[in-house]
């Protein structure tokens, strides 16, 4: 029987390209999505295409109830996950001084009660299935060393990999590693706005990262040969940090 990952805001960007290699790995996929039911749909049919059986599951991660919800219907249609990649997040960049009070709370609590919203459910089937298994959560290179204009998203960030190393501990006895990855600047849309002058300057290899390179790191986590892995913050930087 196949294993089955979840991975939220897996219709595109990262969270695709994750899917994606996981898919061409031999894994079945639960795919997430907030609000872009085309994208998802077109993922799903590109992941059916390399063998994948997939599930398509919608909520908005700062939505417990929601979240509650949809994980527990398809664990029950489909049984517990082996995998879970916690990739799904928002921003909202600006100075510290000119920050609403709305764009700390929907940064902050999107992002960091998402890790809540989402593990929480999967966990204890993961564990009642006693076949191990691999947590993953996406923080960030301004989680670790923070970031102007991101200081709530620096905030969230650097609480995903607090509460990432926390989990690992309670968790490893059950064979479940729990890691988080930190990407630098990825080519994705969060950052189609800064100048390639200024990534030039900002990342020492002089570019930015691929998808398909944090879905390399993704994999390999997910796999046996990463069993010995765990409260481990890996960042895929180009050398920022």
């Amino acid at each position: 029987m196949k294993k089955r990952v979840l991975v939220t805001g897996s219709s595109r960007g990262i969270g695709k390209a994750i899917a994606q290699k996981l898919a061409e790995t031999g894994f079945d996929i639960a795919l997430h999505f907030h609000s872009n039911q085309q994208a998802a749909t077109d993922t799903q049919a590109q992941l059916s295409a390399l063998g994948a059986q997939v599930s398509l599951l919608q909520f908005d991660i700062a939505d417990r109830a929601a979240v509650k919800q949809a994980i527990e219907q398809d664990i029950a249609d489909h049984g517990a996950y082996y995998g879970v990649i916690l990739n799904a997040g928002i921003n909202a960049d600006t100075a510290f001084p000119a920050m609403s009070e709305t764009q700390w709370d929907n940064v902050v609590h999107t992002n960091l009660d998402g890790f809540y919203n989402v593990i929480h459910p999967t966990v204890m089937p993961m564990v009642q299935g006693r076949q191990g298994g691999r947590i993953i959560t996406m923080a960030s290179v301004s989680g670790i060393a923070g970031n102007r204009g991101q200081v709530n998203y620096s905030a969230s960030k650097a609480g995903i990999i607090g509460a990432t190393k926390a989990l690992s501990l309670e968790l490893a006895k059950r064979k479940i590693t729990v890691n988080c990855i930190a990407p630098g600047l990825i080519e994705t849309d969060m950052v189609n706005d800064i100048p390639k002058d200024m990534v030039k300057d900002l990342v020492p290899m002089r570019r930015m990262g691929q998808p398909s390179e944090i879905a390399a790191l993704a994999n390999f986590l997910m796999s046996d040969d990463a069993a010995y892995i765990t409260r481990q913050v890996i960042s895929v930087n180009g050398g920022m940090i």
